[in-house]
């Protein structure tokens, strides 16, 4: 498991990103489940994530951020990156962001991807 913290801070919001390899459902449930026996990501207000299996099939969850789980498919897709699990977790900082909340998984998404390709 890779993960980036401190990469977006916005009116109290913070983000981060996580993500490893993933192969089935079965391995995403696994993968979110160890990244929350980490009580910081556990209280976070959203895990929104998304993965491309190896056969191209798209899975994804908002966990409450509507939206944000495609943000991360279709970056998934141009990227054409199979097999990888992403994850991008807020911590809500007591103001709503709006739209900005798609650019901050965007960048986020886009350092993951950076870091990967290290």
């Amino acid at each position: 498991m890779r993960q980036l913290t401190g990469i977006v801070s916005d009116r109290g919001s913070k983000y981060a990103v996580s993500g490893g390899p993933a192969a089935s459902r079965e391995e995403v449930d696994a993968f979110l489940k160890d990244l929350k026996r980490d009580k910081k990501f556990a209280k976070a207000t959203h895990n929104t994530w998304a993965v491309l299996l190896p056969d191209g099939t798209p899975l994804k969850g908002d966990d409450g951020e509507a939206g944000a789980g495609m943000v991360i498919v279709r970056m998934l897709e141009r990227a054409e990156l199979t097999g990888q699990l992403i994850v991008v977790t807020r911590w809500y900082g007591g103001k709503h962001l709006g739209g900005d909340r798609f650019r901050h998984v965007q960048t986020c998404v886009s350092e993951w991807l950076d870091s990967f390709a290290d």
